[in-house]
């Protein structure tokens, strides 16, 4: 496995339960969950920005 840079959420101030992403050579970013760090999922950014996009659209309308 490609050791990345990982960055933990600024969200979670005690460092367990949150997201880590790091960015891969191919561009594409990476995320995982501090309680699972061997499944990491890979998206492309336009898919990111799309996915973080409808999770603020639906915390806005209550969707």
């Amino acid at each position: 496995m490609t050791a990345y840079e990982w960055t933990k959420s600024s969200y979670s101030p005690d460092g367990s339960n949150c997201v880590s992403v790091a960015l891969a050579p191919d561009g594409t970013v990476r995320l995982r969950d501090s309680k699972v760090p061997d499944v990491v999922v890979a998206l492309s950014a336009g898919a990111l920005r799309e996915f973080v996009d409808g999770v603020k659209l639906r915390s806005r309308t209550g969707w």
